[in-house]
């Protein structure tokens, strides 16, 4: 146990995610909401519909996130009890970010710490979120009469132990390959794709990803990794690459690595973009090129990690206003 937050009150902890259609029926709201009102193609539609089918008919993003947050209220309250009311939102399913603010100050929360289920910032996802955030606090404050004081973490891919958390899965995942071909399996640690216009502008994005990267293969003692990007959108816009796809095929046909590890180190539970786009798209990009092929472990629930993530929280609560980063 350790001392709670200096702040009067329970701090409300408000844990954002994505979300997903809890049904095949709310898909095509679902990726018009995500298009930002402009509903997609029937093409684009149909493909989408086809990967959820693929991977059973719905995601399992909203109920891994919320055994997330039931674990990282169970850590908060065994590190600080009593301090802590914990609540989640997402982007594109209910309970909205809003719904879940409004839910913690109903329950007594006297500030609010934003937690984002992504370790590293981009603008264009995490940037959204706080924006959101911060706008239904200031609603709710001028409803009140007062103000409600609210920090977002804006990333906590460098939180003491994230790397090694990473690192124990992908040794892991290593020792599932064949034994000839580990010592030259190549390690690809993967995030989801931006627009370039964001990292041209200076989004640190890729950055953050980059040095998780480096410091997982260097836990790991890897000798062939490398950093690169998956799920782009399907617009006009470039998109920040090389694209995992790509560079599975450029292994199978100019490398002696027998054999690939994917780590999604920038997403932090099973959803489509691991259970299709890795776990089906990718590997049968790797079997077609004769590669051998393993994923790392989601972390989902998984104790050590919500811990760390309420590490964070109670470091972000103790902080002085504003400084949450």
């Amino acid at each position: 146990m350790v001392a709670g937050p200096e702040h009067a009150g329970q701090v409300g902890v408000l844990v954002m995610s994505h979300g997903t259609p809890p049904s095949l029926d709310l898909l095509p709201s679902f990726y018009t909401e995500i298009r930002r009102g402009n509903p997609p193609p029937p093409e684009l539609l149909a493909d989408l519909e086809r990967r959820y089918r693929a991977i059973g008919g719905v995601s399992p993003l909203n109920e891994r996130t919320r055994e997330q947050e039931q674990a990282l209220a169970h850590a908060l309250e065994s590190l600080a009890p009593g301090c802590y009311l914990v609540a989640g939102g997402a982007k594109f399913a209910d309970p909205r970010i809003e719904d879940a603010l409004e839910t913690l100050v109903s329950r007594g929360a006297a500030r609010v710490v934003g937690l984002v289920l992504a370790p590293h910032a981009a603008e264009v996802s995490v940037g959204d979120y706080e924006r959101r955030a911060r706008a239904a606090a200031q609603r709710v404050g001028e409803r009140l009469g007062r103000e409600l004081p609210i920090d977002v973490v804006r990333h906590w891919y460098d939180a003491p132990g994230f790397d090694e958390l990473l690192a124990a899965r992908v040794r892991d995942a290593l020792d599932t390959l064949p034994v000839a071909a580990r010592a030259d399996a190549e390690v690809l640690f993967t995030a989801h794709s931006v627009p370039m216009r964001f990292i041209d502008a200076g989004d640190p994005y890729a950055l953050q990803v980059g040095a998780t990267a480096r410091a997982v293969a260097e836990r790991a003692a890897l000798s062939h990794w490398r950093a690169c990007w998956q799920s782009a959108g399907r617009t006009g816009d470039a998109w920040l690459g090389p694209d995992l796809l790509e560079v599975i095929r450029a292994i199978g046909t100019a490398s002696s690595a027998g054999a690939v590890v994917v780590c999604p180190a920038g997403f932090v539970s099973d959803h489509l973009e691991v259970l299709y786009d890795v776990d089906i798209e990718a590997r049968a990009v790797a079997e077609e090129c004769g590669l051998a092929f393993a994923r790392t472990r989601s972390f989902n629930a998984d104790p050590e990690f919500c811990a760390l993530l309420a590490r964070v929280v109670h470091a972000a609560s103790a902080a002085p206003a504003g400084r949450a980063d």
